[in-house]
């Protein structure tokens, strides 16, 4: 298993407690090739001063371990730091901490949240817990070694106790959750299926007035889904060759974006360019097609458009499930589409500049499709996608 390299695929989603503006849950998510770090925690009470203090948290603890703290040092600060209530003599956060390597070693940090469930081929599975001293608290560790399509639910207790005192005497209970998870839970559901499900039920079960700030979220195991982008040619035409062999031989699916980029690796790889003459949308340019190559689209007005879209989901203004069920599935779609199941993702850009794309109020080496390019890059970090880029 060592020798496997993972990835993490996480959704999250909080219901504020009723009448309150700020949530006192606060999730903190830090990725690298190397590692996921997961934080979450649960300022006591709500509104301003638990959002502050969970927030607080949260910060605290994936700096840390970002930087190489032990978990031992990072409890002992956020700890040391939180001041405990004097009325009821408990810590003002709570916190639960998933820090996952890329070889699925996986570590599972609790301090007075709900357990996780860990779930494999659709059971939730009991792991074994440690229990240790830090500081005077008392902290719950678990260790284990994750597969491909494990998946790990963090919830607050606000998703627990949903209905308490209302629809259900003693609210929605763990056990209950758990015989949910199981009943919903395949080896292809995404983690933002199983949390907006969970949310919906307690938002229902507190009648949509919750009585407590509430958290859920799904933390997937995936393995590298990697896409390589060719846009543009070559400063130097020299370097066509060796540009397109090496993004040939790259692993992962192939996307070539822009017309004279699409007719130089057609070109070099010998196979004809068929272009069509479909406008599935008349604001998109049509697709194209090489054979070997999993997308050909046209570049800088295609490339605006999925940037477009890939805001749009990054915002909230459209769900994901609305792009992939689109009726006009237009080259923009189906790129947005690409990056968006992808987990790693490399560019290649070529530098020549095309004088359609230059704003003559820009310096030279700033064309309009390095700077959407830019845009895609910086929103696809934002989703906690890995981006390399590379110019030629």
């Amino acid at each position: 298993m060592n020798n496997l390299s993972f990835r993490t695929e996480i959704y999250f989603e909080s219901i504020n407690k009723y009448g309150e503006e700020l949530c006192g849950d606060k999730v903190e998510i830090i990725k690298s090739p190397e590692k996921t770090i997961f934080v979450f925690a649960d300022g006591l009470g709500s509104g301003v001063k638990a959002n502050i203090l969970a927030t607080l948290s949260t910060k605290i603890a994936a700096t840390m371990l970002r930087e190489g703290s032990s978990i031992e040092d990072t409890v002992k600060t956020i700890v040391a730091t939180l001041p405990v209530c004097k009325v009821r003599k408990i810590a003002y956060s709570t916190f639960t901490i998933v820090e996952i390597s890329a070889d699925g070693k996986c570590s599972i940090i609790d301090y007075d949240n709900p357990p996780v469930f860990f779930i494999r081929n659709g059971k939730v599975l009991d792991i074994s817990v440690k229990h240790r001293e830090i500081d005077g608290k008392i902290i719950k560790e678990s260790h284990i070694n994750l597969k491909e399509n494990d998946m790990i639910v963090v919830v607050s207790d606000g998703i627990v106790h949903a209905g308490v005192g209302g629809i259900l005497n003693l609210g929605w209970q763990w056990e209950n959750i758990a015989n949910y998870l199981e009943k919903i839970v395949k080896n292809d559901t995404k983690p933002a299926e199983i949390v907006k499900l969970l949310v919906t039920i307690t938002n229902n079960l507190y009648m949509e007035r919750a009585g407590d700030d509430s958290t859920c979220a799904a933390i997937k195991i995936v393995s590298p889904q990697k896409v390589n982008i060719m846009a543009g040619p070559p400063l130097n035409p020299e370097d066509d060759v060796n540009v397109v062999n090496s993004f040939i031989k790259k692993p992962g699916k192939k996307i070539v974006c822009g017309g004279t980029t699409a007719q130089i690796v057609a070109k070099i790889l010998n196979k004809p360019l068929i272009t069509s003459l479909e406008f599935i949308d008349p604001d998109v340019p049509p697709t194209a097609h090489i054979d070997g190559i999993d997308l050909v689209t046209e570049g800088v007005l295609t490339l605006t458009k999925t940037l477009e879209k890939l805001n749009n989901i990054f915002s909230g203004k459209i769900e994901l499930n609305e792009l992939l069920h689109h009726k006009k599935m237009d080259a923009a779609t189906r790129l947005a589409i690409m990056l968006l199941e992808a987990t790693d993702i490399s560019f290649i850009i070529g530098n020549a500049i095309n004088p359609a794309h230059q704003n003559p109020d820009f310096p030279k080496n700033l064309s309009i499709k390095q700077n959407v390019i830019n845009g895609i890059v910086n929103i696809l970090e934002k989703m906690g996608k890995f981006v390399s880029v590379e110019s030629f």
